[in-house]
């Protein structure tokens, strides 16, 4: 059974040191951070299933990395903080917390909550919004896309027509479908918008990937990860 990833974004050491310990001994993969840009460059590259977030941070605030993160991704956050202010609970809550927890505290309850906000939310969103196939990795709540292991700069039509496809595989889109849903149905420009961008497409994710975008004559185009058709 795959672990759930817990990141823990606090400058104490000791503190992430004691946390750490006690989500290992109850299965977790940890991660740590010690200050705000860490902490969000670590969300990105690490990919956790939930985030306990001080909000007293060097470099980057607790808060503003909830104002960063939300609307855009919904990993579950739990603020840990010395804050016990009606006032700063209400103000984490709001941001997108969901779940707020005062120092001192157990670590044991921390653990317990976290297992509560995972059972509670869940990872169907986060699920839905990551796409794996053979060397390609794609993030919709990051708009990331990884040809093995290395990421590869897209614009942004380029995402929408390349998450719409492989979101669907196998699915065949005509040219006047895929304007429709990436571009919009006011577009009213070239239908060749589209040839030119699986052109550009198929050159940025290199030879071999090239070949799951697949033109159907007559027709569009469709993305099949199986190179060799039957």
């Amino acid at each position: 059974m795959e672990k759930n990833k817990v990141l823990i974004i606090d400058d104490d050491q000791h503190i992430c040191q004691i946390l750490k310990d006690y989500f290992e001994f109850e299965n977790f993969q940890v991660v740590l951070a010690y200050d705000g840009n860490e902490g969000l460059q670590k969300i990105k590259s690490k990919d956790p299933d939930i985030i306990i977030l001080d909000l007293m941070l060097p470099e980057l605030s607790g808060l503003e990395i909830c104002k960063r993160l939300r609307p855009h991704n919904r990993v579950p956050i739990i603020i840990l903080s010395a804050k016990n202010k009606d006032i700063d609970r209400i103000t984490g809550l709001e941001l997108g917390a969901d779940d707020y927890v005062t120092k001192p505290f157990s670590p044991k309850e921390i653990v317990v909550r976290t297992k509560t906000v995972l059972r509670r939310i869940g990872n169907k969103e986060k699920q839905a919004n990551v796409l794996t196939f053979t060397d390609l990795y794609i993030n919709k709540n990051y708009r990331l896309v990884e040809v093995a292991d290395k990421e590869i700069s897209l614009t942004p039509k380029e995402f929408d027509l390349l998450w719409t496809m492989v979101s669907s595989p196998k699915t065949v889109f005509s040219r006047e479908k895929l304007l429709k849903m990436v571009w919009g149905y006011d577009y009213f420009g070239d239908i060749r918008t589209v040839d030119t961008h699986i052109k550009s497409l198929r050159n940025k994710l290199g030879k071999e990937l090239a070949a799951y975008l697949k033109t159907v004559w007559g027709v569009g185009y469709k993305f099949d990860d199986k190179i060799r058709e039957d």
